[in-house]
């Protein structure tokens, strides 16, 4: 079993390094991830300048790219994995949670799509905690539900986006298979005067709070649960179909 672990908080982070020696039981273990922080990257890939890898130790690498960069060299382009067929993607342990509407923007899950994309079985990983007091639980979530994911098939086409309640294993309540939530989020765009007099503008993480709907990640976690969200990569919404085909939309042709 040949795994690769990523993440958008940078090839030195404390989580990507947890769960690097939680998941190297279960196989031979892989590290390609950023050089440095790439957290809303979501799923960006980089064409327009060429890309540099570099060797940190033994099976572990740095790239100064997005996530999805990561994923898609460590799969495609980098000859020392050329002998290697990576088998499982996994992302993260993200430092912060990845919940409703935020995947959109979230590298970690993205790299895990990214993963999905090139006909690999995904997981992204999160703790619930911008500052978690251990990655270790995280780290063993992980390391069960890779296992889970080794023995059976997952279904076509789907991600699994796990988030990870900062506390002690044997605190939580279990796991809850959940759907996204929502949230409601205020960008913050702040317009400074840099020293010569030129305006420029910082983009925040914005304020909101989630809405822990019944059956969602975050009511999961609010009760001390694991989140596992199924996340599909067509987004197409088929229940709309019907209503568009109603608009009057020409379909033999304009005239």
């Amino acid at each position: 079993m040949e795994i690769l672990v990523t993440n958008d908080d940078g090839v030195l982070a404390e989580g990507i390094t947890v769960l690097r020696r939680a998941l190297e039981p279960l196989g031979k273990v892989w590290v390609v991830a950023p050089e440095r922080e790439q957290s809303g990257a979501s799923h960006a890939l980089t064409l327009h300048r060429p890309l540099r890898v570099r060797r940190i130790e033994e099976s572990v690498y740095s790239v100064d790219g997005t996530p999805t960069d990561c994923v898609m060299l460590a799969c495609r382009g980098i000859p020392e994995l050329k002998d290697a067929t990576i088998d499982l993607v996994v992302s993260g342990i993200n430092h912060g949670p990845n919940l409703s509407d935020d995947i959109g923007y979230s590298g970690t899950v993205a790299a895990a799509m990214e993963g999905r994309m090139l006909s690999r079985p995904s997981v992204a990983v999160s703790s619930a905690a911008f500052r978690p007091g251990a990655f270790a639980p995280a780290g063993e979530v992980a390391r069960i539900v890779v296992e889970r994911l080794i023995h059976n098939e997952p279904p076509p086409g789907v991600v699994l986006n796990v988030n990870v309640p900062d506390r002690p294993l044997d605190q939580m309540r279990g796991v809850r298979i959940t759907k996204l939530g929502k949230r409601e989020y205020v960008g913050e765009v702040h317009r400074k005067t840099d020293p010569r007099g030129r305006p420029y503008y910082w983009i925040g993480e914005g304020r909101g709070g989630y809405r822990p709907e019944t059956g969602s990640d975050e009511e999961a976690l609010l009760q001390g649960y694991v989140s596992i969200t199924p996340i599909h990569l067509d987004l197409t919404e088929h229940k709309a179909f019907d209503l568009l085909e109603g608009w009057g939309f020409p379909t033999e042709g304009f005239r």
